[in-house]
């Protein structure tokens, strides 16, 4: 095989603009490439190479982008790249003939191309095509970047993501890995019966979350509306009325901070079960993850974070009171007044926020957030949080200080969450009613007061177990990545000047 040393480097307008020469060099002779509109083709680069014994000597038609061209002279060595991979071709003067082969010289990496030839193997026994006929099907007007080592700036790779697919063509496995998650997750709530809806995205009021919205106006109606922050309200409408098993995969849209776990908007999937409780939830979540990751991955053992995980069936469940006196050292089972509870987590260095009633369950949660979170590094389920934090929860008969929810966590991260859901109207009014106190106190990630949702909970609401799990950070954990925007295809990203 001929070695290929690459010439100098253009400045990339001066490359853009031999392209656009040779894009109306085509046209004036006839040969517009974009007055094309099909090209069918057989097969493809993976299906050629895990079939060769029974496709060698056959004729093929492929299509896909021109990624590399070697050699000189009569004979030209090029890599295909198609939607299953890469695949050499063999390109020769004697096959194509003189003025086909001229004009396929021309061609620039990145150009869109068909291919018709016979499937073989060269010397060095490389799976390739033996080109008899070369379709040029659309014209690159730009260079790749970094043509010959790989687009790695992570910052072009999120805003410019149809590059960083071109080059990268491993991304596109955490892409796949994502899709054959969400439906592995559907296939298990379908089989247990639930039914997939769908919920507005813009609401009057923001609800069913902690979280500031976005908020935009709806020009002919003249009224503000907030993009929702969870599909919890809706979907629990829905079991009031008689829809006992729901479920939404749907985009969520937080107004908050971005950081490598977090995006504006990002994918949810929230489901709720007439008759059932927190500890249905659990087994549905662990159920989920277990059996994901034998299906996608075939094992239990991933890494994740620097750190190796266990996904096996069996994951600890620790109250919170448990949690914080395993980690931190308080028996907050052991204190009933407030104010020893606010001191206990003062005492160790856990300090409440100002717009924070000064509680014993407020004081729980804070030494849970401060000082557990870091330890829970295998799939750990945490139950039965502090009312205060939990406005949509049923409280526990046996201490109405705590409510019966869990989250479960990851390497450090809240995977999901759920709870044996609040159905006593009366109870509702009054928590939502604290929620908006602590707006007014200055908290805008609170709840508000929604009147809809309380008139359909006065209609009979039965006992229901709901849950929400973040998409992105499962995919995360199955991927091993360490940044939720490799993960979502077009992350949100500050405009650039």
């Amino acid at each position: 095989m001929a070695k290929f040393v690459p010439q100098a480097e253009l400045p990339v307008s001066e490359q853009a603009q031999i392209r656009r020469d040779k894009l109306a060099a085509l046209q004036a002779e006839g040969r517009d490439p974009f007055v094309q509109t099909k090209f069918d083709f057989t097969t493809n680069s993976a299906a050629i190479k895990e079939n060769y014994d029974a496709m060698e000597g056959q004729s093929v038609r492929v299509a896909g982008r021109l990624m590399g061209k070697r050699g000189q002279g009569k004979v030209m060595f090029c890599d295909l790249q198609d939607t299953a991979g890469r695949i050499q071709l063999f390109v020769k003067i004697d096959e194509m003939g003189e003025e086909e082969f001229n004009r396929f010289k021309k061609n620039d990496i990145g150009d869109i191309i068909g291919i018709e030839g016979e499937v073989f193997k060269t010397k060095t026994g490389e799976i390739s095509i033996r080109t008899k006929a070369i379709t040029l099907l659309a014209k690159s007007l730009l260079p790749l970047p970094e043509k010959y080592h790989g687009l790695t700036d992570k910052e072009t790779r999120f805003r410019q993501r149809y590059v960083d697919l071109m080059v990268n063509p491993e991304v596109k496995q955490n892409f796949i890995i994502r899709s054959k998650f969400i439906k592995h997750m559907r296939n298990y709530l379908d089989n247990m019966g639930y039914i997939e809806v769908e919920t507005p995205v813009l609401n009057t009021i923001a609800g069913g979350a902690s979280a500031r919205p976005f908020i935009t106006h709806h020009n002919t109606l003249d009224i503000d509306m907030y993009m929702r922050i969870a599909t919890e309200l809706p979907l629990k409408r829905l079991i009031v009325g008689g829809m006992d098993r729901v479920y939404e995969i749907g985009r969520i849209f937080r107004n908050e901070g971005m950081d490598p776990k977090h995006n504006p908007e990002f994918t949810s999937v929230e489901l709720y079960q007439a008759y059932a409780d927190f500890h249905d939830m659990m087994d549905i979540a662990e159920g989920i993850f277990t059996t994901a990751a034998q299906e996608i991955l075939g094992t239990y053992d991933v890494e994740w974070m620097g750190e190796k995980i266990n996904l096996a069936p069996g994951w600890p469940r620790l109250t919170m009171v448990e949690a914080v006196k395993k980690y931190v050292g308080i028996d907050f089972g052991a204190i009933t007044d407030d104010a020893e509870a606010v001191a206990a987590a003062k005492a160790v260095g856990v300090e409440l926020a100002d717009a924070a009633e000064k509680t014993w369950g407020n004081a729980l949660y804070a030494c849970f957030d401060q000082r557990v979170e870091e330890h829970l590094i295998q799939p750990t389920f945490i139950t039965m949080y502090p009312v205060e934090v939990s406005p949509l929860t049923k409280r526990s008969p046996q201490d109405p200080r705590l409510t019966e929810r869990f989250e479960f966590f990851i390497c450090r991260s809240e995977m999901g969450n759920a709870y044996s859901e609040l159905n006593d109207p009366i109870d509702q009014r009054a928590r939502f009613q604290k929620q908006v106190e602590q707006r007014e106190r200055g908290d805008d990630e609170t709840e508000m007061m929604d009147e809809d949702f309380l008139t359909a909970m006065e209609y009979g609401m039965p006992p229901t177990g709901g849950m929400g799990i973040g998409i992105d950070r499962a995919v995360m954990l199955l991927t091993g990545t360490d940044t939720i925007r490799e993960v979502i295809l077009f992350p949100t990203m500050k405009p650039q000047d």
